[in-house]
């Protein structure tokens, strides 16, 4: 199957001039949804990890069923303001602005090998933020995976020295 008949570009979407890959159709065939998952699974055993942490909230879709199948715990990598214990932060600069994100402070043990599961790869920023917040609780990242990346904004660049998992590559 391919996936790609399922990421379709929406033009001129959020803003003039963007190419917006939208991940619903995809999301509305579960043959496609499933395969998806499944090729995430099979690409991610390559990178043995102890937890899999993911990014609110398009990361979550792939990385729960994936905790699920695995039987790993599931990190939530938040906006500002969404966890109710005490969090490590990280600020970084996404596509259209500045964005906080946070995880449980508790959530990493020093040595934990975590995978980081977003839906896209787009400037790696997130990414990167997501591998500050692992590495500061003393965690290692396995891998940086995601459904796909955007190769035009070269996110892979930022995430130099981590293996990157991109399920349909760069579109």
């Amino acid at each position: 199957m391919d996936l790609t008949e399922f990421v379709p570009v929406v033009p001129d979407f959020p803003e003039p001039g963007v190419g917006f890959r939208d991940i619903t159709p995809l999301l509305a065939s579960p043959e496609a949804f499933r395969t998806s998952i499944d090729a995430l699974e099979s690409a991610c055993d390559a990178h043995p990890y102890d937890s899999i942490a993911a990014f609110d909230a398009r990361g979550f879709l792939w990385a729960a069923p994936l905790a699920d199948r695995t039987a790993k715990p599931l990190i939530p990598i938040r906006k500002a303001g969404k966890l109710p214990r005490r969090a490590a932060v990280e600020n970084y600069r996404g596509e259209y602005a500045e964005v906080r994100v946070e995880m449980h402070a508790d959530a990493v043990a020093p040595g934990d090998r975590v995978l980081l599961v977003d839906d896209v790869i787009a400037t790696g920023e997130s990414m990167a933020a997501g591998i500050r917040l692992v590495e500061g609780l003393g965690g290692t990242v396995a891998a940086c995976a995601a459904l796909l990346e955007i190769g035009v904004l070269s996110g892979r660049d930022r995430l130099d020295g981590y293996p990157v998992i991109s399920l349909l590559g760069k579109l």
